[in-house]
């Protein structure tokens, strides 16, 4: 046992270079600072807007619709005595000269034409500097308020008209009631806030996996294909242990140093999530619906989802390992660790974008063929709570392991480790001695 922590030690000492720290630090400061930088500009973009108008109708009507806008985060600034003719062409020409983003236009006969139940355009216009998120959101907030301005002069007219009936009632005779299943439970909700919800609070989930399996599964493909280039293989494998223990080793010293890297990164990334979303607020009714239908990780559920992230972690470093046996030096393994990206890749995504049930039969059954599909769909299923689909991934994924650690064995009991190798474009792609 001494031995074998001996060299697991050497293992994790190899791997953690200072060039590894310097670029954990880095990511760390980086995702910190994107993070800081990202709320900024968030915040810049809900303050208080400066919206300049030009009021050619100067009616009641008018002045109603320029306090609504008042209370929607604008700061209303009248240019009439600004210019010197009251019209268009001056209006825009003001705005240019004196770098303003918004100007509105009210035209003449406004409130006369809107009091006769016929429709009067409000010209709208927005000088685009960038095309940053804060953009948007300005010119997105003048339609919501003149969304909002147009029902309260609807409103007005339908209770002038029909007094005794609410004007909602009137615009819309027919309304829904959203109720929400989850197996046997029931609530009343919005489908679309509370699945927007919990995507928002899982989607660290797959990243964390994706980050975890890829740093494990390339310290181990790297750490081996150096032992290969630096030819300390062979000294390594005279030592007096086992050569099983010599991969067992290989693995955990990666996996070790893959898990607190990925952990660092996650932290990195958490501080840039938490600058980007910190000051979104979470309604109460939605929490409490998600909270009905059960739809929250539990201990168990935190447990099954540890236990098929380590198994795929576990088939990963196994699969390095062979890759890491095939490849002749540390240059060619970055070559050797695209098939385990892609094999990562694909599930990430579709975890992310599409819902696998609704794939054709071939594609599922090739897509769950892939062991690190399962702890990607595992936090999916164990909030819906299909924990048998869990379990058959937890179990397919131990057998590939088993079978893949059986074939590593196998290499590394025999002298062939030292010499094979594959090579792409050659006219051999695998030899031996």
């Amino acid at each position: 046992m001494k031995k074998f922590n001996n060299l697991l030690k050497k293992e994790i000492k190899e791997l953690v270079t200072a060039q590894l720290i310097i670029s954990l630090v880095a990511v760390i400061i980086l995702f910190s600072f994107m993070g800081n930088l990202t709320k900024s500009e968030i915040k810049k973009s809900i303050e208080k807007k400066d919206l300049y108008v030009l009021d050619l109708d100067k009616s009641a009507l008018s002045m109603e619709v320029l306090n609504n806008l008042s209370f929607g985060n604008f700061r209303i600034k009248l240019i009439n005595k600004l210019i010197k003719e009251e019209n268009r062409e001056n209006a825009i020409k003001y705005a240019k000269e004196n770098n303003i983003n918004f100007l509105m236009i009210i035209p003449r006969d406004f409130e006369r034409t809107v009091s006769q139940f016929k429709s009067k355009e409000i010209e709208i216009y927005s000088f685009i500097k960038s095309f940053s998120l804060g953009s948007t959101i300005g010119s997105n907030l003048i339609n919501q308020v003149i969304v909002s301005v147009n029902r309260y002069i609807s409103n007005n007219f339908l209770k002038s008209k029909f007094p005794e009936i609410d004007p909602d009632d009137l615009k819309n005779p027919i309304k829904s009631k959203e109720f929400i299943i989850v197996k046997d439970k029931m609530a009343e909700g919005s489908t679309s806030q509370v699945i927007n919800m919990v995507y928002s609070q899982s989607i660290f989930i797959p990243i964390i996996l994706m980050m975890v399996i890829m740093f494990s599964s390339q310290m181990v493909l790297s750490a081996i294909a150096m032992e290969k280039q630096d030819k300390t293989l062979e000294t390594l494998l005279t030592v007096p242990i086992s050569r099983k223990q010599i991969v067992i080793a290989k693995m955990m010293g990666a996996g070790i140093v893959g898990v607190i890297s990925a952990g660092i990164y996650m932290l990195g990334y958490r501080s840039f999530m938490t600058g980007v979303m910190g000051d979104v607020k979470t309604s109460d009714i939605t929490s409490q619906v998600i909270q009905k239908l059960g739809l929250q990780l539990t201990p168990s559920g935190y447990f099954l989802l540890g236990v098929s992230l380590f198994l795929a972690i576990l088939c990963a470093l196994a699969l390095a390992t062979i890759l890491g046996v095939l490849a002749e030096d540390l240059k060619s393994a970055q070559g050797m660790a695209l098939p385990l990206i892609f094999l990562i890749m694909i599930p990430y995504f579709l975890s992310l974008f599409s819902d696998i049930n609704s794939l054709s039969l071939p594609l599922k059954i090739f897509i769950l063929a892939i062991p690190f599909t399962h702890p990607f769909l595992a936090s999916q299923n164990i909030l819906l709570g299909n924990y048998s689909i869990v379990a058959y991934g937890i179990i397919y994924m131990f057998a590939v392991f088993v079978v893949l650690i059986f074939i590593s064995a196998k290499i590394f009991s025999t002298d062939r480790v030292l010499t094979m190798k594959l090579r792409f474009g050659g006219k051999k792609l695998l030899k031996g001695s």
